[in-house]
């Protein structure tokens, strides 16, 4: 086997191993007169024994040149391990008659999901659990350790209880491909029940009666596109399909209300939906439409009671008085006639509503206001609405949001509160007095301080005057002058990157990197604007971002171009490929976990899964030469050059159906085939995993101390000895 610019590697007993170079099959690809000649289309032959050779080759070879690193990938995984209390209880959630947690114990890959009587029925504080103390009257409904057993993979999808408390629909995936079986289990008995429905969707919503069970089915490119109601007891081909999503472009769910009057079905698009309703105590009758869906309107509904009659709450980005509500709006509306509408909470350009939570005498509402999630409380009195309080929570930069809260009434509201320094916090916040009560704190063994690390907002200026969002986190001890950073970014689907704790990125920080966070346009951190400005024909705003992001931190000393990695997964790996190719100079190396880095090709082929339903994100190549050309500029795989690049690790899983593991392999190959210089490029493919990677959380953890130590090495780290 042939060497190319990667080099090879040495094991520890002398062996040489050749970097992989992958044969070439020219495939021509020809659309609106221009014709690409793709080598390596044949990977995508996932049957093919000599696919699968290849990529275990690429694996050989992925593990002789990560070697070295091997002691380093064990204290990692160890620290992770050691500041994991791995024997725990969660915070109960109060939910009829029952206090309902997870427990997970030491030695044990998943969770156990458990419940326990409620004492008193006044009592809303939840009760202390405590590790190796017997919980009276605990019941184990669901042991995730034992469904896994025999299984390389495991996937718990739906985990719904009737409202009576006596029947859990369950349903779990033992491959990786998001295709779950559906199971019945009475949790008074213990009985498993003769219901079984294969190749579901992830959920499961019961009928008010608990007689019904509804459930989502996609079709063979692996859309959401059809809902099903089962009746308890009959065989699964009885089933009826009670909704049916012709559209290619929308995916569909079903849930309830949080009053559980009403079973709700949301049909969406990314730019258009519609939501269904039927009675709960109806499951038999005919769901009807709230609102025809209008194309390039978003809404979402929900049931409220409001001076005694039933209304909804409709959040919605429709025109208004000849302006796009593009940040969204809040309205009322009879039951009976949805389109009669009363703006409660107008249209803002500087604030992005993003949810509103109905009880029985409050509403929470989510938002989005200067990069940071907020959250405010709306009392419903017996003349309509009370005074609206936002929650302030006494940090400047931090994530928070409303928690498990499934009763309709309740006296108080669960939210939980993070940052990037601080452990995820969850209280009870009472509305009466605004006191937020500490329920549980997450626990970090070891001597994490807080106080050891500092966070703070930065901000970048694109080409274009834009000014984007910087997160930086680091030890507070780090010396002065430039340092070892991590850029991460995503920018697409109007996702935002919150603040967040991670007991694992502490092994990096410790180790003197700082960690950042480039919120660039394709996400939703600055409001629905900053999505749209990242997307279809405005994509490279993304990279050029990030671009500029990068720029920023090296011009203010906080670090150099050999001592700054790139991160980026999914969607965010077409990030990190792109400005691989616009700037490698910028890099010592790329990180990237399943990366969409052959977006073209993908959205040339209507017949995979997602596709059709991304063309609003990207826009449609087949269709529109000016989306084909724009696509072709930037994809990473189309546009690879013979130029240095920085040192890459590129991370897939065989079975993933979101981004298919052939993208990066193929992208790797022409790396291989195309560029100069000698940095690493290697690839590594869990043969038995989907999208998100290792099931087990212990498998987790050595996937994450593998990125890491390679993270380490490549900015010079391998050595260094964590601070504390």
């Amino acid at each position: 086997m042939a060497l190319d610019s990667s080099g090879s590697a040495t094991s520890n007993s002398g062996a040489v191993l050749s970097a992989p170079i992958a044969k070439r099959v020219p495939t021509e690809r020809v659309h609106h007169g221009d014709v690409f000649v793709d080598d390596y289309e044949w990977l995508r032959e996932k049957k093919n024994p000599e696919v699968i050779s290849y990529l275990e080759e690429e694996n050989a070879f992925t593990d002789a040149q990560t070697e070295a690193l091997a002691p380093l990938r064990e204290k990692i995984y160890e620290e992770i391990k050691g500041r994991t209390r791995e024997t725990d209880l969660s915070l109960p959630t109060r939910m009829g008659k029952y206090w309902y947690y997870s427990r997970s114990f030491e030695g044990k890959q998943y969770g156990v999901f458990c419940r326990c009587p409620i004492a008193d029925a006044d009592d809303w504080t939840p009760p202390l659990l405590e590790v190796g103390v017997d919980i009276p009257g605990e019941q184990v409904l669901l042991d995730s350790n034992e469904l896994a057993e025999g299984h390389e993979f495991f996937s718990l999808g739906a985990s719904s209880l009737s409202q009576a408390g006596d029947l859990l629909a369950y349903s779990v995936d033992t491959v990786g491909d998001e295709r779950y079986t559906l199971r019945v289990k009475n949790v008074e008995t213990g009985e498993l029940l003769p219901d079984e429905i294969p190749g579901t969707g992830g959920g499961a919503t019961w009928s008010l009666d608990g007689t019904h069970v509804f459930y989502v089915t996609v079709d063979e490119s692996w859309r959401p596109d059809s809902i099903w109601r089962h009746r308890l007891g009959t065989e699964p081909s009885a089933d009826v399909r009670v909704f049916h999503e012709a559209d290619e472009r929308f995916g569909v769910g079903v849930g309830t209300t949080r009053s559980e009057k009403f079973l709700v079905i949301g049909a969406d698009s990314k730019l258009t939906s519609e939501v269904w309703f039927l009675e709960s105590d109806n499951p038999e009758g005919e769901f009807r439409v709230l609102l025809p869906r209008r194309e390039g309107v978003s809404y979402s509904a929900d049931h409220a009671v409001i001076g005694g009659e039933d209304r909804l709450l409709i959040l919605h980005n429709d025109v208004v008085d000849g302006v796009k509500s593009e940040n969204f709006l809040l309205s009322e509306a009879p039951l009976a006639d949805p389109a009669d509408q009363t703006i409660l909470i107008p249209h803002r350009a500087d604030v992005r509503l993003e949810d509103v939570d109905v009880f029985s005498d409050k509403l929470v509402l989510s938002y989005r206001r200067e990069a940071l999630p907020r959250v405010a409380v709306w009392p419903l009195t017996s003349d309509g609405y009370g005074e609206l309080k936002e929650v302030d929570f006494g940090l400047t930069l931090f994530s928070a949001g409303l928690g498990g809260n499934p009763e309709w009434e309740t006296p108080t509201l669960r939210m939980g509160l993070t940052s990037f320094v601080t452990p995820m916090q969850i209280f009870d916040y009472v509305p009466e007095t605004g006191e937020l009560l500490l329920r549980k704190e997450q626990v970090v063994l070891g001597e994490y301080n807080a106080d050891d690390y500092e966070q703070r907002r930065d901000w970048a200026v694109a080409a274009d005057g834009t000014r984007i969002p910087i997160s930086i986190v680091q030890r507070k001890d780090a010396p002065a002058g430039p340092k070892p950073l991590l850029l991460y970014g995503y920018g697409s689907y109007e996702a935002s990157i919150d603040p967040g704790f991670s007991i694992a990125r502490l092994s990096v920080l410790d180790r003197g990197m700082v960690f950042v966070v480039a919120h660039v346009r394709g996400g939703g951190e600055m409001g629905r604007f900053w999505y749209d400005q990242g997307k279809m024909l405005t994509k490279k705003n993304t990279f050029t971002d990030f671009l500029s992001c990068a720029r920023h931190l090296v011009d203010t000393g906080v670090t150099t171009p050999d001592r700054m990695v790139a991160d980026g997964g999914s969607a965010g790996g077409l990030l990190v490929g792109a400005v691989a190719n616009l700037a490698p100079e910028l890099f010592a190396g790329i990180l990237t976990n399943v990366p969409f880095v052959d977006p073209l090709t993908s959205m040339l082929l209507p017949e995979l899964p997602l596709t059709t339903s991304e063309w609003e994100e990207w826009g449609n190549p087949l269709d529109d030469k000016d989306v084909y050309d724009y696509m072709k500029s930037y994809s990473p795989y189309e546009n690879v050059e013979a130029k240095d690049y920085p040192a890459i690790l590129a991370m897939t899983g065989l079975n993933d159906t979101r981004v298919y593991y052939v993208e990066p392999a193929k992208w790797v190959a022409k790396l291989r085939a195309t560029k100069t210089g000698d940095s690493q490029l290697i690839l590594k493919t869990d043969m038995t995993s989907g999208h998100g990677g290792p099931s087990g959380r212990y498998e987790r953890w050595k996937e994450i101390a593998f990125e890491y130590s390679w993270l380490l090495g490549t900015v010079g780290l391998a050595e260094a000895e964590p601070a504390n």
